[in-house]
């Protein structure tokens, strides 16, 4: 039986997601299970019947453009309104959503964005749109407006950012105080055990203003799963063998296998150490995992409610990985 998932408030809002959120960029990825419409179904329905209500995408996920939102669009068919969906802009589009120039952070790119994003997911409001990265083009002032515009007409009901760094943050907040638009609720950036630059600048700068931190690729592609191994290497099909073998190769064994000693001493797996540790930070409202096959939304959510951490376990594992 999957343990029952619990939920938290996104930031300063009333918006509330499940601790284990649905990472959708897998959808539509090619050489992958959920490659296909019915593979993304199967993951989509799964996660829904466990009680997983965040799925996050965004506009360019999928072997084409677009292709992760339209094949959510039809997998959520009829079950809309039990989810959170988040969803991304502001990356390289290859012109699907129109001619941009580069300023995907402008008002007449977020118009055209927003209405495609809609279009592919087959909804009339997004709960959670994202900025995907600064735009250097575009005044943060002139993006504020915009989806400020996109929330007065129901289209938008919360908004956040992704890969913003912590002045980036701190200037963000600022400019919406001052001209009185609605705040950026969620910061979104890497944050795993191996790539932790975040604590430097950008968690400092969530805290101070009380946002929602979502890290992506929190298990390093897979890393974290226990799957990877000094002398068996990992999954033919995962992540890591397949796409990034060369961070694969640069992973410290020695600190993997004092991480997993640390996990069976306490009769845990690493999965659940790694979610515990997540859940355990300070601001961390979800922890966004992929998953191309319903066992991994059990494997997930099973983690996710398995084992609370003291400090001192979470001071430990923290220093096997230093930044």
């Amino acid at each position: 039986m999957v343990p029952e998932i619990q939920y938290r408030n996104v930031g300063p809002s009333g918006l509330r997601v499940s601790t284990v959120g649905l990472g959708c960029n897998n959808f539509g990825r090619p050489k992958t299970a959920t490659e296909s419409q019915e593979g993304t179904n199967a993951v989509v329905s799964a996660a829904l019947d466990s009680g997983i209500t965040l799925f996050d995408t965004a506009d360019i996920y999928g072997g084409t453009r677009g292709l992760s939102e339209t094949l959510m669009g039809n997998a959520l068919k009829g079950r809309r309104g039990e989810i959170v969906l988040a969803t991304k802009f502001g990356m390289d589009m290859d012109g699907k959503n129109g001619p941009d120039w580069g300023a995907r952070g402008s008002r007449r790119y977020i118009r055209l964005a927003v209405e495609a994003s809609l279009t592919r997911l087959q909804t009339d409001w997004i709960d959670l749109y994202q900025l995907h990265a600064p735009d250097p083009l575009a005044p943060i002032d002139e993006t504020l407006a915009a989806l400020d515009e996109l929330i007065q007409e129901g289209k938008v009901r919360y908004i956040g950012h992704s890969n913003f760094s912590g002045w980036q943050i701190a200037d963000a907040e600022y400019r919406a105080q001052l001209a009185g638009h609605p705040k950026f609720i969620s910061a979104q950036n890497e944050y795993s055990l191996i790539e932790r630059s975040v604590e430097l600048d950008v968690l400092p700068a969530v805290s101070a203003y009380g946002l929602g931190f979502l890290p992506f690729f929190p298990l390093f592609n897979g890393l974290f799963t226990g799957k990877y191994t000094r002398s068996g290497g990992g999954p033919a099909d995962g992540r890591l063998t397949v796409i990034r073998p060369e961070a694969l190769a640069r992973v410290d064994w020695d600190a993997m296998e004092r991480y997993q000693a640390f996990c069976d001493e306490r009769g845990i797996t690493m999965l659940e150490a790694t979610f515990g540790w997540f859940l355990a930070r300070p601001g961390v409202t979800s922890v966004i995992a992929g998953a191309t096959k319903p066992e991994q939304i059990e494997q997930n959510i099973a983690a996710g409610t398995a084992w609370t951490p003291s400090a001192e376990d979470i001071a430990t594992i923290s220093d096997f990985f230093p930044r």
